[in-house]
């Protein structure tokens, strides 16, 4: 390989991720590898994604090496903390934080440190074709297990400045989604199964009011409602429906609430709950939107490669190289 080479490393709760792009930007490697999660568990405890992390990361760098075929990244990226801001930590990063230490160390290489978020949030951007809004402030949300924010975004040197102005008050929407789905029996990470469900669904989808607060909503009444539907129905169909409805409907008035603080901008849409179509479509009927392709909906690490290609062409640029 010629061109320059950009490497990305993330080690969020629930994937081991390695990303490689070109000088170009464009994507050469998305490699990605789940942690493991027991049946009927609704998640992972912190050690447990650390030890989880360290199994993956040889068999992925294994692969992106046969990739490479000898060629070596001009600098490497990676995250270190769920968010930009003070406080932000969650132990599992601290596995590709290492891994991206020994990289750079043994290369010779310039290391970059960006926040998980930040990665998203470049990853929508490059996978949706609108890195125009890199030269001006939008909308964001962040839609994940982790997290359910609604962010005023604008271009940093450290990847993104994004203040939280919105979101969920109780349990991110991802949360629900996965704690429902095992109630009903679904494997974890349950979105993609219950997607498939709400998609054979043929019933009127109940209508529940939605509990808001400004700009916040509160998602942990959807659990009780979505169960309660299910004792009473045992229409696991009809419960996946009515959960993605409530969402969308959810994140529809947020976005109505960010457009009427900020004006009519464009808003972009990231994390793993947004690699649903059933949400993006209600989305795009009402918003000027932007969606993160699937497979750059999920954690992954490419768009801390790119984050990576950024930094380092400007800091050459600033050395005059």
């Amino acid at each position: 390989m010629k061109n320059k080479l950009y490497l990305g490393i993330d080690t969020s709760n629930y994937t081991t991720s390695v990303g490689l792009v070109d000088g170009e930007g464009a994507i050469l490697a998305n490699i990605k590898r789940p942690l493991p999660v027991a049946e009927g568990a609704r998640g992972l405890r912190q050690s447990d994604a650390l030890f989880a992390h360290t199994k993956n990361i040889p068999s992925a760098m294994q692969e992106l090496s046969e990739l490479l075929c000898g060629a070596h990244p001009v600098a490497v990226g990676v995250s270190t903390r769920p968010r930009n801001v003070d406080g932000s930590y969650m132990p599992c990063f601290l596995a590709g934080v290492s891994v991206a230490h020994a990289v750079s160390a043994t290369l010779g290489i310039p290391l970059y440190s960006f926040s998980h978020q930040c990665g998203h949030l470049m990853a929508a951007l490059l996978s949706s074709g609108r890195e125009e809004l890199l030269s001006r402030p939008f909308g964001a949300f962040h839609v994940s297990g982790g997290t359910t924010e609604m962010l005023s975004v604008s271009a940093a040197p450290n990847g993104f400045s994004a203040t939280h102005v919105g979101g969920t008050k109780d349990l991110n929407a991802g949360q629900v989604i996965d704690r429902i789905g095992v109630a009903m029996g679904l494997p974890f990470p349950a979105g993609p199964h219950m997607e498939a469900l709400a998609r054979e669904n043929t019933k009127s989808i109940p209508k529940r009011k939605l509990a808001t607060d400004g700009a916040f909503v509160n998602l942990s009444g959807l659990e009780n409602m979505a169960l309660a539907l299910y004792r009473e129905s045992e229409d696991r169909a009809l419960v996946a429906a009515f959960v993605f409805d409530y969402i969308a409907r959810a994140l529809l008035y947020l976005g109505e609430q960010y457009l009427t603080a900020f004006g009519d901008t464009p808003l972009l849409f990231s994390g793993g709950v947004m690699s649903n179509a059933i949400i993006r479509k209600a989305l795009e009927a009402r918003f000027d939107a932007a969606f993160a392709e699937p497979r750059l909906s999920a954690d992954n690490a490419v768009g801390i490669a790119e984050l990576t290609r950024r930094a380092h062409r400007e800091a050459v640029a600033r050395n005059g190289g």
